[in-house]
């Protein structure tokens, strides 16, 4: 929602022991997001189906149908009997102050799905992104994964700074893939306790994404790959981008692309997503993805993504 006034006219510093205020608003805008949710709509969009897991309230009926509309498998999907679904609601005023509620409802039975059941139904998984959710359930998620033998990844983002180090220690050590931002890799080092470099000895690979600047993934013992930010992007808003670039990562690999290639595909993805106010408004057609990746990254670059998109 947004509010033309300003919130600091409306605060008495001497009375906010005692504050009751209400806003009228000029607008309100319902987005669709969560974090899962963003990334199996990306991956559909580029042709590749994504398993949904995660707790909603039966107020899923009508995003399920959009999802599902958009190649994602919601079949994964908890449907809580007593709780809504998970929802942020924020009012921002002109200045860019904000007052938001965080409401995680549903989010909280998520620690109750098991993923063997849905490994049996559809087979075993390229990976299992373990994402910011209920805290409990990203705990156990990613112990199952290491008991069952699922590569996993992990990406805790959000929950990095309401985790303690036992936490974010679970749910990196032993991981295929570990994404962050720039900002997030330095806090699992202070929150864990580990160097750079034995964080990188604990996962496979390390994915992080650098903003403006693009993305650096690092692997031990060998040279960091270093790709920049897809060319000529007008930024809208930023929400969502880095759940784009995960579905385009994972999208090429699991076209068989290398390392690099997928982060361009990663960076074209976000750049849709940056240009475009909410985290799943955004559409293209084959030739204006590849036309974006040769641009940005070369016409060999465009050659080797061009058959696989849908």
């Amino acid at each position: 929602m947004g509010f033309s006034g300003r919130f600091a006219d409306s605060l008495v510093v001497e009375q906010l022991d005692k504050i009751s205020l209400s806003f009228l608003v000029d607008d309100l805008e319902i987005r669709r997001g969560g974090v899962a949710a963003n990334m199996c709509f990306g991956l559909g969009r580029l042709g590749v189906t994504g398993v949904l897991v995660g707790a909603a309230g039966e107020d899923f009926a009508d995003y399920r149908s959009w999802l599902e509309r958009h190649g994602v498998d919601c079949s994964a999907v908890h449907i809580s009997d007593s709780q809504h679904t998970a929802r942020f609601v924020c009012t921002t005023d002109p200045t860019g102050a904000q007052i938001a509620s965080f409401y995680t409802g549903a989010m909280s039975e998520a620690r109750n799905i098991e993923l063997g059941p849905i490994v049996d139904r559809l087979g075993t998984p390229s990976y299992v992104l373990v994402g910011a959710d209920d805290p409990e359930g990203m705990r156990r998620h990613t112990e199952e994964c290491r008991q069952r033998g699922l590569a996993f990844i992990a990406d805790p983002s959000q929950q990095l700074a309401f985790g303690d180090g036992a936490l974010i220690r679970d749910l990196v050590d032993g991981a295929a893939l570990l994404f962050s931002n720039e900002y997030e890799s330095h806090m699992i080092c202070q929150k864990t306790g580990w160097e750079p470099d034995e964080v990188l000895a604990r996962v496979g690979v390390q994915v992080t994404t650098l903003g403006a600047q693009g993305v650096r993934i690092r692997r031990t013992g060998q040279d960091d790959v270093v790709v920049a930010a897809a060319a000529e992007v007008s930024p809208v808003e930023p929400t969502g981008v880095g759940d784009a670039f995960r579905a385009g990562f994972l999208a090429a690999t699991s076209w068989g692309l290398g390392l690099e290639r997928a982060a361009q595909v990663g960076c074209v993805l976000a750049a849709y997503v940056v240009e475009t106010i909410g985290t799943q408004e955004y559409s293209f057609t084959a030739a204006a993805f590849l036309g974006r990746v040769e641009l940005s990254y070369g016409a060999d670059a465009a050659a080797e993504v061009a058959p696989h998109l849908p």
